[in-house]
């Protein structure tokens, strides 16, 4: 369990769901991890927990839409651990309507969140991974980055251009021994499913039925976990993708094959 050994991890959104579980076993395996969040107390529990279990982690509360904030929690990983070697953009937030149905309000959120955050992040973090030597960025898409999603315009638009950040980055930053991938996730099962209003599944008679509904639709007949498209984060983080680079990971059960 040394995959990271001495390699320092800025994960975003790292303090539920796909980026908690990449924190852990990125912790696991060896990083220094410093992971950023919206909600003091998750993040506090998760530090603990990890430095509890002999890891090392710092989690740096942060507004991604906050350009001062995310300088700062990339400022704070390099003071904390001298180098920064992996970033995993994960924050992100789910959008739903069509061209007619979706506000101003929401387009401009979920570009935000979702493109501008995760363009911000990479261009602070690329000068750090350059005096590094080198290093790996992770963009989180989704398999509608690579198919047209229904009632989800402004959620797959985003993802679509974050697939064409990872190339063109990848092209940009090859020379510099710079990797740039993306893991693409399936419908994956969070725990803020579970939080009231979060998300449509929210309550448990909605959340089995959109079970069910996985079951039909999706060829592997079930959502994915957090900890199998974290394993997918690390696979494109350590050498054993040392010669990928720009490439769009799918752990989707399936649903892009069909």
């Amino acid at each position: 369990m040394s995959k990271l050994n001495g390699k320092t991890a800025i994960i975003t959104g790292g303090t539920s769901g796909i980026g908690k579980a990449t924190a852990l076993l990125f912790a696991a395996e060896g990083a220094s991890v410093v992971f950023s969040g919206r909600r003091a107390e998750l993040g506090a529990a998760l530090q603990a927990h990890i430095r509890a279990q002999g890891g090392q982690a710092l989690f740096v509360q942060t507004d991604q839409t906050d350009p001062e904030q995310c300088a700062h929690l990339v400022e704070c990983a390099a003071r904390e651990f001298g180098h920064i070697d992996i970033l995993f953009n994960n924050a992100g937030i789910v959008t739903h309507g069509t061209a007619e149905s979706t506000s101003e309000e929401t387009w401009a959120q979920t570009l935000a969140v979702n493109v501008t955050a995760v363009w911000r992040m990479c261009k602070l973090a690329l000068p750090e991974l350059r005096k590094a030597g080198g290093g790996v960025i992770v963009n989180n898409a989704s398999d509608w980055a690579v198919v047209g999603g229904k009632g989800a315009l402004p959620y797959a638009v985003s993802k679509g251009a974050v697939a064409q950040m990872t190339r063109s980055m990848a092209l940009d930053h090859a020379a510099e021994h710079i990797r740039v991938n993306a893991v693409c996730p399936g419908d994956t099962f969070v725990e803020r499913w579970l939080e009231k209003g979060y998300y449509e599944h929210s309550d448990p008679v909605s959340l089995e039925a959109a079970k069910a509904a996985a079951a039909a639709y999706l060829p592997m007949g079930r959502f994915g976990q957090p900890e199998e498209i974290a394993r997918a984060v690390l696979f494109l983080a350590s050498d054993d993708s040392s010669f990928m680079t720009g490439h769009l990971l799918l752990v989707d059960g399936g649903n892009t094959a069909q």
